[in-house]
């Protein structure tokens, strides 16, 4: 009686599991089958998607190609460059030295640079480390963002020009200079290079391949980017996989930081963005355990400082792609390359999504109109 009580049991549990087995796979054809008209629509070059739900991955494919010239698919290992979903990276390590005691949200940002960061028509308005992360410092990127040096008053004769005509703290402005230079401001804090202190203490901890470091990485792995210009698509790869190893011969900490776009440089592939978009789900802890950020800490990167844009510290709360669903992430685009990466953190679901190139169609709302329609169809994909 008990061997057939035992036999039942297993024979339930296969029953249920294949049942939600079943379940997932016809939700994913059905998926699959509204997806391909829009990717056409878009003549997307490849697509890697990624959906998550209570903290677990329920579904990943690709779709296109990894290289147009050889054919070569998208597969599960294939890194690419995110774009500007790696702020967060950034945030998320300046958020452990806030825990070490070694800085604080408040701290004055002029002194983790080495020279005044003041707004001139605001000249006693401290600007804060805060401020730089939420992209309401009022410093813009007019004199470019890949030269840390253009707001020093020594080093540019035009660095007021690096400022908007408004109190620090009081507007927005999205600003890639911000980031460039608090990954200095972590270099010097630390002690680190930035992109060996991200992958320490960020992706190593939590299990994940990637980095900021081109020559570091697997460069068989890369995603190959693809830029549409007026009739044709334009390969970026020499640009947004460029070897750094000559320019490191001389590499000065917290001066050429730049050099690894702490801004936009991240390289990694759409399944492990989807584990570290999960500690973020969680708070600063992944789902195995393993905590990068402490909790309130996570809460502050979430938090919105901007009540125009919702913007926190590299991740932004919005319900524009979807009325009604808020949903808290990034987007990222360069070369070509579009990326989104949103989720909910009470509903404890989200997706990934990576395109390496698509048709101008998309140029309008540039990554929003990819979000929107994935949202879209995530959402479908989940009722």
């Amino acid at each position: 009686m008990k061997k057939i009580f035992l036999l039942l049991t297993l024979l339930a549990c296969f029953m249920t599991s294949y049942a939600q087995d079943y379940n997932l796979q016809k939700r994913a054809d059905a998926f699959e089958k509204e997806l391909q008209p829009f990717l056409e629509e878009m003549e997307n070059i490849g697509m890697s998607v990624v959906f998550v739900k209570d903290n677990q991955i329920v579904y990943h494919n690709h779709f296109g190609v990894k290289n147009r010239e050889t054919g070569e698919k998208l597969q599960d290992n294939t890194l690419f460059r995110i774009a500007s979903i790696s702020k967060s990276f950034t945030s998320s390590s300046i958020m452990q030295l806030i825990q070490q005691g070694k800085v604080s949200l408040k701290t004055d940002a002029s002194e983790l640079a080495g020279f005044p960061i003041r707004n001139p028509k605001y000249p006693d308005t401290v600007i804060t480390l805060e401020m730089m992360l939420s992209h309401t410092s009022s410093i813009n990127d007019s004199q470019g963002y890949f030269t840390l040096n253009v707001l020093d008053p020594k080093e540019n004769p035009d660095y007021a020009k690096c400022y908007n005509d408004y109190r620090p703290g009081e507007g927005y402005e999205y600003c890639n200079l911000n980031f460039n230079m608090c990954g200095s401001f972590l270099e010097k804090l630390s002690g680190e290079r930035f992109d060996q202190y991200v992958v320490n203490h960020v992706l190593n901890p939590l299990g994940l391949y990637g980095g900021y470091m081109v020559d570091l990485l697997d460069n068989s792995r890369f995603a190959s980017l693809y830029r549409w210009e007026e009739d044709h698509y334009v390969l970026t790869d020499d640009e947004a996989y460029e070897p750094r190893t000559e320019k490191f011969a001389h590499y000065t900490p917290c001066k050429d930081t730049a050099l690894f776009s702490p801004t936009g440089g991240m390289k990694i592939s759409a399944l492990d963005l989807a584990k570290y978009m999960m500690m973020h789900m969680n708070y600063g802890i992944s789902p195995e355990g393993v905590r990068i950020i402490p909790e309130n800490l996570s809460h502050e990167i979430q938090t919105p400082r901007s009540s125009d844009e919702n913007y926190g510290l590299a991740l932004w709360t919005t319900d524009e792609y979807s009325p009604g669903v808020t949903l808290t992430g990034h987007t990222g685009g360069a070369y070509g390359m579009r990326s989104a990466m949103f989720f909910n953190p009470e509903k404890k679901y989200g997706f990934i999504c990576i395109s390496n190139g698509a048709h101008e169609v998309a140029n309008d709302g540039k990554t929003n109109i990819l979000t929107g329609t994935l949202l879209r169809m995530y959402r479908n994909f989940l009722e």
